[in-house]
């Protein structure tokens, strides 16, 4: 029989004294200084040294954006905007965080499916991209455009003709609400062309969470087969090319870190290869969970502990309704455990089998199903790992109207 599977190895934080660092500082002292639990934290220096690390290895002509919509938090985006080349936003909310931050509005994009009037006039009068996602919006922007005498920097979001494959969440081939179809491209292209629009390139995101260099590698020629396709049907030029993201991080057993290297070994074929086409093209990886993701916990506190038939919960003063994807009910189709510790209790040698449990009213309120951790006390802090993307701000924090959790860039 093979043993169970186990979670990649959470060391990107530190221990001393049996409390978890972070950023050095030990978590029992970050409870106090944010003055309540539950909270999330995320380490700075780790979201540097993620951005770092890959600028290092990608080639010169690939640009690195940060997709907001993985976190918001407006501090951790103005203290990214000074490591990336650019930000993506999905909202016209995220569109004034970003224009809050170091990056310029000409190295800001902005994506989605159903922007309103207010939301492209914001764009419009800021000067930054707009990813048109269906031909009404291309035709809203030359109105709008034409009424308020402003100029419109256009690309086209290409629903491919292929996916990304093992991808925890797909967002490109076959029938979707995102982008416009490749085949109807050459004419949409057509048409910013006739409208005298600021044609910035393509947009070509496939989809998230990928653990598989294989695939990326897969889609990556795919994209720049389609992008050289459409450029030689278009006839015109792109200052941009958007490859989007897909870089995924270890959540669950079994589970290992994307490795870079082959992924980027490809990248720099690609461009070898494509050079004739896109020698003067930017290189987008818009990216978001693979910069944020690891380098940020949610913490949250033991209020009770209780055995029935036979066996233990312990109940914690926050679940679901502050994060939402470590309960399973953000798109997990089989639930499994994040990785999990009890924070001030790292060098614990004595274990035990349990399930931890939010506060509310509902059996879904689980963050940890059946999981070994060490002995737990009241008052003692859980911590759910790989919390710093699609934690805060996708969860439903008003559900049983509990009270929020606070976030802190530490």
């Amino acid at each position: 029989m093979k043993p169970a599977p186990k979670h990649a190895p959470m060391d990107q934080f530190a221990t001393r004294d049996g409390q978890l660092l972070i950023n050095q500082q030990p978590i029992r002292q970050l409870a106090l200084r944010v003055g309540q639990t539950p909270f999330y934290a995320y380490d700075r220096n780790l979201i540097a040294e993620r951005v770092t690390s890959l600028r290092s290895q990608l080639p010169q002509q690939v640009h690195i954006h940060y997709a907001i919509k993985s976190n918001p938090m407006p501090a951790l985006v103005d203290f990214i905007s000074h490591h990336v080349d650019g930000l993506d936003v999905a909202s016209g909310k995220e569109l004034i965080t970003a224009l809050d931050s170091s990056i310029p509005a000409n190295h800001i994009s902005f994506a989605g499916p159903a922007k309103s009037h207010k939301e492209l006039q914001m764009a419009l009068a800021s000067g930054c991209t707009i990813n048109l996602e269906s031909e009404t919006e291309l035709e809203r922007v030359i109105e709008l455009s034409k009424q308020h005498q402003l100029p419109a920097n256009v690309a086209v979001r290409v629903n491919p003709d292929f996916e990304l494959k093992a991808s925890g969440m797909k967002m490109g081939g076959g029938a979707q609400q995102f982008g416009i179809d490749a085949e109807r491209v050459p004419d949409v292209i057509a048409r910013i062309k006739t409208a005298q629009l600021n044609f910035m390139g393509l947009h070509i995101f496939t989809g998230s969470q990928n653990l598989k260099a294989e695939a990326l590698i897969n889609a990556h020629d795919n994209i720049f087969r389609l992008a050289q396709s459409l450029k030689e049907k278009s006839q015109i030029e792109f200052t941009r090319l958007n490859i989007g993201g897909g870089f995924g991080i270890p959540y669950f057993p079994g589970e290992s870190p994307l490795d870079l290297a082959p992924v980027i070994d490809n990248l720099k074929q690609l461009l070898a290869q494509y050079q004739a086409d896109f020698a003067n093209t930017e290189i987008v990886l818009e990216l978001g969970r693979y910069l944020v993701g690891e380098a940020g916990i949610y913490v949250c506190e033991v209020t009770d502990i209780k055995e029935s038939r036979g066996e233990k919960f312990l109940i914690v003063n926050g679940g679901l309704n502050h994060h939402l994807s470590a309960s399973g009910n953000f798109g997990q189709v089989i639930r499994k455990n994040y990785p999990t510790a009890i924070g001030n209790k790292m060098n614990a040698t004595d274990h035990e089998v349990v399930n931890v449990v939010g506060p509310l009213c509902t059996p879904l309120d689980l963050l940890a199903n059946k999981m070994s951790l060490p002995v737990a006390e009241i008052g003692d802090l859980v911590v759910i790992y790989q919390s710093g993307a699609y934690g805060y701000t996708a969860s439903p924090k008003d559900f049983l109207s509990h009270g929020y959790p606070l976030e802190v860039l530490v």
